[in-house]
């Protein structure tokens, strides 16, 4: 498409939704807010502000609410990134819906570009832009076709793409679009959402907007998408971002089956694939294989220790001999030698098992 029929980027402030309290991924959010949680090397927020300004859009919101005061600290106004952050803050929860309504004072563009902040995409933002554009809606939802929709919500399209109904989860989903979290919205429509209470967008803010005949565009596409609300896939994005599965413009290009920080120590007999990241000053012993793990910063996996599909907190310890699979282990937290957590265990921050103190098989 000619330049001149593009939506210009510069036009669009862009609002990232990262109040919520990451409940699903407890312990790691007992200190940090999940937007903040290292993901391939950064903040996973980190990746979605440089998708943004990769776009052309560099004047950005954040609609904060649990430890907020975080995302201030760590981005200040954003000149890092070249960008510009303003913060609200709500002070309690008002649902996604509630969200967005709760900075629209902050919103000066006649275009806001939302995003929830802790969705993981690869789809083209100016597309998604130009789609709004070009088709005269005032809202528009990108949608992501999946291999089984049985888990989401779905959202059928008529032949022009417009959104014709908003379907709650069914075994037998009449299609494979899904509700992939970022939208467009004029940002008069963001003004007659319902301010002050908890409003949600997929239940009342859309359903109303389309019985009242407006128009909601849908734009379709097959991208990468994670939800990176799960401690699974929160393993699955990072791995996927380290080996340029899922784009990030912070990586600069860069992808392998492991991702090192500096100041991080590996013996030279360790293994590190599936898209393992290895924290600033942690430590991995002789013979470790971790396959698939996130290693927080200062973390220490001991001599011959397994770490599969697995997230390590902030200066925990994994003891020698330890199994680690499909577990969260929380920050200073000590796993005891030969000790084996499996199958979605999660360790809370401080704890500590002895050596043997779990053990799986009944091997000696």
């Amino acid at each position: 498409m000619a330049p001149d029929q593009q939506h210009d980027p510069g036009s669009v402030q862009a609002l990232i939704l990262v109040g919520g309290k990451g409940t699903r991924l407890r312990p790691l959010t007992l200190s940090a807010p999940k937007p903040m949680l290292p993901t391939a090397g950064v903040p996973f927020l980190t990746h979605l502000i440089s998708r943004i300004r990769e776009a052309g859009i560099t004047d950005i919101v954040l609609g904060t609410s649990y430890r907020a005061e975080v995302f201030a600290e760590y981005y200040g106004d954003g000149a890092d990134l070249g960008v510009n952050l303003t913060y609200v803050t709500e002070e309690e929860a008002l649902g996604t819906g509630g969200g967005i309504r709760n900075v629209y004072d902050a919103l000066t563009a006649d275009t806001v570009l939302v995003f929830n902040g802790d969705v993981l995409g690869g789809t083209d933002i100016r597309e998604v832009l130009d789609t709004h554009r070009t088709s005269g809606a005032e809202v528009t939802l990108h949608l992501v076709r999946v291999g089984d929709p049985r888990a989401f919500g779905c959202v059928p399209t008529d032949a022009d793409g417009r959104v014709s109904a908003f379907l709650e989860k069914t075994q037998d989903p009449p299609t494979n679009q899904i509700n992939a979290g970022t939208y467009v919205f004029n940002r008069d429509v963001i003004g007659e959402i319902p301010a002050g209470r908890p409003v949600s967008v997929e239940r009342e803010v859309f359903p109303k907007l389309l019985a009242e005949g407006r128009h909601i565009q849908g734009h379709v596409d097959a991208a990468y998408w994670r939800d990176m609300g799960t401690p699974e896939d929160f393993v699955r994005g990072s791995a996927d971002l380290v080996r340029g599965i899922a784009p990030s413009p912070s990586l600069n290009g860069t992808c392998g089956e492991s991702l090192v920080k500096a100041g991080a120590h590996v013996a030279s007999d360790a293994v590190l694939v599936g898209g393992t990241v290895v924290g600033s000053e942690a430590q991995i012993g002789p013979r470790a294989r971790l396959d698939g793990a996130v290693i927080f910063d200062g973390a220490i996996i001991e001599a011959g220790a397994v770490v599969e599909r697995s997230i390590v907190g902030f200066g925990a310890r994994v003891g020698r001999g330890a199994l680690i699979r499909d577990t969260v282990i929380g920050d200073q937290a000590h796993i005891g030698a030969r000790c084996e957590l499996l199958r979605g265990a999660r360790v809370w921050p401080g704890v500590q098992i002895p050596e043997n103190g779990i053990r799986f098989s009944t091997d000696v």
